[in-house]
């Protein structure tokens, strides 16, 4: 039988409502890292370093509204020094309806509006990130949702007696839906990405601090703190590499 692959803790959440946390300790305590620009290959279904999407080749979608009109507001502050197709943003607007309480940011040649391409003067990238590094604001207050989580995720499930837990984890192939199958390479899968200098919950505290509130990530910073002294977590698949046994000859 084949042992465990992941590592949980359980963190109830301080308040009158019936919520707790579970927490992948093997995704944060990995050393995976953002490889954007250096040996990321997109998320189309062929490898596509070249183009320098990373994981914007979709666009962004959104359902909450202050965060749509938040991004409206800033796509009008950044200047067209840093930010490629402003002009077609700021035209045709940067979000289109995705249905079901949804937007997604506009496609523009293949990719997000907000992404600059190789060759554009201020370098391929995308333009909101770009603004939030001149600017000195972290990223996670000018762009939408899933772009400054991405590779977190959080995801709710009802439990039979009542409670809510919000499960935090990577976003794996699965949260794209069917056509995250279809792509040729996905960062949390590939052992070139888990070359961090820090573990993940270190290295996107100021992410992580948002999505679980100050006192739940102290909780989980002191756990894996004290665990990864004690002894190391199990660790990420991705960063395990694969040892071949001896073969042996089979003679006919």
């Amino acid at each position: 039988m084949a042992g465990a692959s992941r590592e949980w803790i359980t963190i109830p959440v301080p308040g009158k409502e019936r919520r707790q946390w579970q927490i992948d300790v093997t995704f944060l305590a990995s050393s995976w890292r953002c490889v954007f620009g250096e040996c990321c290959q997109g998320v189309l279904t062929e490898p596509t370093a070249e183009l320098a999407q990373g994981c914007c080749s979709y666009g962004a979608y959104e359902s909450d509204r202050k965060v749509k009109a938040r991004v409206d507001k800033l796509a009008r502050r950044v200047g067209a020094d840093i930010w490629q197709f402003r002009t077609v943003g700021l035209g045709k607007g940067v979000w289109v309806d995705a249905g079901k309480g949804e937007w997604r940011t506009r496609l523009h040649k293949d990719a997000c509006v907000f992404l600059n391409r190789p060759g554009f003067s201020a370098g391929p990238g995308c333009a909101l990130h770009l603004h939030a590094q001149r600017t000195g604001e972290h990223f996670a207050d000018l762009k939408p949702t899933v772009c400054w989580q991405l590779p977190l995720r959080a995801a709710e499930r009802d439990e039979e007696d009542g409670t809510t837990t919000t499960v935090l984890t990577e976003f794996g192939r699965d949260g794209w839906g069917e056509g995250g199958e279809e792509f040729a390479w996905w960062c949390t899968e590939a052992p070139e990405a888990f070359t961090g200098g820090e573990p993940v919950y270190r290295s996107m505290e100021a992410e992580l601090r948002r999505m679980l509130g100050d006192a739940v990530y102290e909780e989980v910073a002191r756990y894996l703190d004290a665990r990864r002294a004690a002894a190391p977590p199990l660790p990420h698949p991705a960063e395990v590499p694969v040892q071949l046994g001896r073969t042996r000859l089979r003679r006919p």
